[in-house]
């Protein structure tokens, strides 16, 4: 499918994270030889952050599995907070090392850092010394950047100018905000930053920048797509001789050539995208698909889709009956099956699928749900005190007093006092939390009419470091998740498909769950993947469309509130405001609305889900699984 393009930049749509790592560990690695391979240092920019912890991981296995030599790399890190202490759990400096340097045997003399704890007073001689000490190494030969909601590289915010060099930055709310997860509350993430200038970004010989999850998807838009503009930094780099931006589908869903392809040239159709165009075509004149005339068609650059049904009549038909087929009401959902339900943290089920869980219980089916993780880093220090305070209170009325639990009690609420904001808590606590979270997801399943009994705790290792950042899946996940798959049998699964969660724990449980379907030897279960923390399925994407009533809807967001930790504030939040009840409130009612204004039934909401076929998450013609992706 040959398209023009809008893009003012190199952009590759990769079919996933993976792939994107593999591509960029790959040219890093090249760069890498063939700097070394003339005699030189190969000088490599880094960043920090979710984004490129695939590309370290990457060049970890590079080094240890292929011998790629990191003794004469030279890096530079991109940013740094301020002020921060190096040994601070959020420092760069610590991330650095502990997610790629001690595994890679590079000299530390030739790794770089902005100083974070540099006073300000000598802010401006260390920011030259810095841009010295590029100078010196030859330049960078490769620059790893990401984005920000705001369109920032680096620490660059709106209205950074284009000859800025190395410098100390106010943060912008949008940066403070999205960074707010990573210290456990906005408050605790530091006003200033010290950031590399977009001239000092400029001068690097060869810039990748990334971009994944569809909170980046607008940004992306904007800045590959857009006119270069100070208001967003990351469009300096259309000018960069030698940049190339990678993306996942998410990041990449409103890019011109996959949002609306046919606006651009002549598409190759399928029924996935006769539908979009047909959806997009309805919302653009105003009119219900049974309503769109040929001219419709003919005015909007759609004559090539009319074409292969004659006239506007056949094609209406046509998309109306493949969207109202999707609608499943509880008669036709399934009926006295085995299904396994695995929800990555202990309130992901009701709050994505709360509708049908209910619905599957009264339709007899025998389900189960597996709690991937314990979610016990999501729970406030307050949540811990406040179920101290009930035990020690509660001791005359159960008869249950013990000096040992007074003890432990009085020690735990010592550790709290001194914690600070970011510190990984001891084991007990971390146990604590983890309880908090069982004891809510098994009181919110009541809400859906299933007992304890039905519950799994499954608490797989990778999650258990007591830190944002999580290990990567191992064999010990997948086994935890193939037996499992063994003790239920189950002839339905049901997994989490919104994969822009902000730490990537639920594309790891994906990961892990698609690993385990592999390994396991019984008869295949059908997988309907769901979505509703972070994302929801569009009408388009979606296989099948489960209505709901307002009643079944309000029962639905009783049961998310039974999850009181994550009730009117969430620890991780991410870039969406609202909270949990409000985004599953919002989508499932806007998901209907829309059904209705395409002249499809008109319902109160409705639960969007997608039929997995052979492992794959959706089927994209636009994306490239190749490693260097298709042309700019």
């Amino acid at each position: 499918m040959m398209l023009e393009r809008r893009e003012r930049i190199r952009v590759v749509l990769m079919e996933d994270h993976d792939s994107i790592a593999r591509a960029v560990a790959g040219r890093i690695a090249t760069v890498i030889r063939e700097r070394n391979g003339q005699g030189f240092q190969a000088v490599l920019g880094l960043a920090t952050g979710s984004t490129p912890i695939g590309v370290y991981r990457e060049l970890i296995r590079l080094h240890r599995e292929e011998g790629l030599d990191f003794s004469r790399v030279v890096t530079f890190n991109l940013d740094a907070y301020y002020p921060m202490n190096r040994n601070s759990p959020h420092s760069y400096v610590r991330f650095m090392w502990e997610n790629l340097f001690e595994a890679l045997e590079i000299p530390r003399e030739n790794v770089h850092f902005l100083d974070g704890s540099v006073p300000r007073d000598e802010m401006e001689r260390h920011c030259q010394w810095y841009e010295e000490a590029i100078r010196e190494a030859g330049g960078m030969d490769f620059l790893l950047l990401g984005i920000g909601r705001s369109g920032h590289i680096g620490f660059n915010e709106p209205g950074t100018p284009r000859e800025s060099r190395t410098h100390l930055v106010f943060l912008d709310s949008i940066t403070r905000a999205d960074a707010a997860s990573e210290f456990f509350g906005e408050d605790n993430v530091p006003l200033e930053a010290i950031t590399m200038g977009i001239a000092t970004i400029m001068d690097a010989r060869e810039i990748a920048l990334l971009a994944l999850g569809e909170h980046k998807a607008a940004i992306i838009r904007r800045a590959v797509e857009g006119g270069i503009h100070p208001d967003v930094a990351a469009t300096y780099v259309q000018n960069h001789p030698n940049a190339t931006v990678y993306v996942d589908p998410p990041a990449g869903a409103d890019l011109t050539r996959v949002a609306t392809p046919w606006v651009l040239g002549e598409v190759e159709w399928t029924p996935r995208l006769e539908t979009e165009a047909v959806i997009w075509l309805s919302q653009q004149v105003g009119q219900s698909i049974l309503r769109l005339s040929t001219k419709d068609y003919r005015d909007n650059r759609l004559s090539s889709l009319l074409a292969r049904y004659g006239s506007a009549g056949p094609l209406n038909g046509e998309v109306f009956n493949r969207l109202i087929s999707k609608i499943r009401g509880k008669s036709k959902l399934p009926t006295g099956r085995r299904i396994l339900v695995f929800s990555p943290h202990p309130d992901d089920d009701v709050i994505s699928m709360g509708g049908i869980l209910r619905k599957l219980v009264e339709n007899e089916n025998h389900v189960t749900v597996a709690y991937q993780t314990s979610g016990n880093i999501a729970v406030f220090d307050h949540d811990v005190r406040r179920y101290l305070d009930f035990l020690e209170r509660g001791e005359s009325v159960l008869g249950a007093r013990s000096d040992g639990v007074r003890e432990k009690v009085a020690e735990i609420r010592r550790v709290l006092a001194r914690k600070v904001p970011g510190d990984v808590d001891i084991p007990d606590v971390q146990a604590i939390k983890r309880v908090i979270r069982e004891t809510e997801a098994v009181s919110a399943l009541e809400n859906v009419g299933l007992g304890v009994e039905r519950a799994r705790f499954l608490n797989l290792p990778f999650y258990q470091t007591g830190k944002v950042r999580k290990d990567p899946i191992s064999e010990a996940d997948t086994e935890i998740l193939l037996r499992t798959l063994e003790d239920v049998e189950p002839e339905l699964v049901f997994a989490a498909g919104d994969l822009s969660d902000p730490h990537g724990t639920h594309r790891m449980c994906l990961e892990a769950i698609r690993q385990a379907l592999q390994a396991h030897t019984g008869p295949p279960p059908e997988v309907w993947l769901y979505r509703g923390a972070w994302q929801e399925w569009t009408v388009a994407e979606a296989t099948i469309l489960v209505p709901l009533s307002e009643a079944e809807l309000r029962q639905k967001i009783l049961a998310i509130f039974k999850h009181q930790s994550q009730k009117d504030k969430a620890p991780f939040p991410g870039p969406d405001e609202r909270e949990f009840w409000q985004r599953t409130e919002d989508r499932n009612r806007e998901t209907a609305d829309l059904l209705a204004r395409l002249g499809l039934p008109a319902y109160y909401a409705i639960e969007a889900y997608v039929v997995e076929q052979d492992g794959q998450l959706l089927e994209n013609p636009l994306v490239s699984t190749s490693s260097l992706g298709g042309e700019g």
